[in-house]
């Protein structure tokens, strides 16, 4: 693909821009460990986090989807996560430079997530990103969430932007097939919460992109007034 240019950087947050992990996996076994069952391997729940409480309480209770204690687990979870925001959430080692540098060169950057307002508003504000960020569309802002393209379509919108001036990062196949279908490029994070089944080089995305350097290097000179 060649480097068309792009206007508007839209970010999805957990396991793209944000690494979380770190604070999902300390719920989910502190969780267990509340109910007596023996903590799972970090990277058992890491691969899952980009899929949210649902496929990690999938992971972690022991109960059928459809019962009462696996709903009771998922809302623990939850609950846990929330009042332990951000403690062990951090950028992702190279990303607060690409950030910056999209700060400096007055290059506009949005976040697109499925995870609800009332964990991804607090969280970014935490992590001091709120205020920086154009846009942020949360799992819970319209009525559908990706796939759907309407999310991308809407923080398009509201940065100004054409989707196809657009291009989305994210780490989950949802998002490409979401980023595909408002018209935008998309790429997707090599680094993020992919598990041992996922084939991100069959997902149809225009980059694949090993770390935040190279999301930044392959960015860089895809910018208006970006020097060759």
């Amino acid at each position: 693909m060649t480097r068309a240019t792009a206007r508007t950087v839209l970010f999805d947050l957990d396991g793209t821009l944000l690494d979380t992990a770190p604070d999902f996996a300390w719920a989910v076994n502190e969780v267990r460990r509340a109910h007596g069952d023996p903590p799972l391997d970090y990277a058992a729940i890491r691969a899952v986090v980009s899929h949210g409480s649902l496929a990690m309480t999938r992971l972690a209770c022991a109960h059928t989807e459809d019962s009462e204690p696996f709903t009771a687990f998922r809302q623990q979870l939850l609950d846990t996560y929330r009042d332990n925001l951000a403690i062990r959430t951090r950028l992702f080692a190279g990303m607060g430079e690409l950030l910056d540098e999209f700060d400096e060169r007055g290059i506009c950057w949005g976040i697109v997530t499925n995870k609800p307002a009332w964990l991804t508003n607090p969280l970014l504000e935490r992590m001091q990103l709120g205020k920086r960020a154009a846009t942020v569309v949360s799992g819970d802002t319209l009525a559908h969430s990706k796939p759907h393209p309407a999310p991308l379509l809407l923080a398009a919108e509201q940065t100004g932007s054409a989707p196809r001036d657009c291009i989305y990062i994210g780490d989950a196949e949802r998002d490409v097939i979401a980023g595909k279908a408002a018209g935008m490029r998309t790429m997707v994070a090599l680094y993020g919460y992919l598990c041992a089944e996922d084939q991100p080089e069959r997902w149809g995305a225009d980059v694949l992109a090993e770390s935040p350097a190279a999301v930044r290097a392959w960015l860089r000179d895809g910018f208006p007034g970006a020097e060759a």
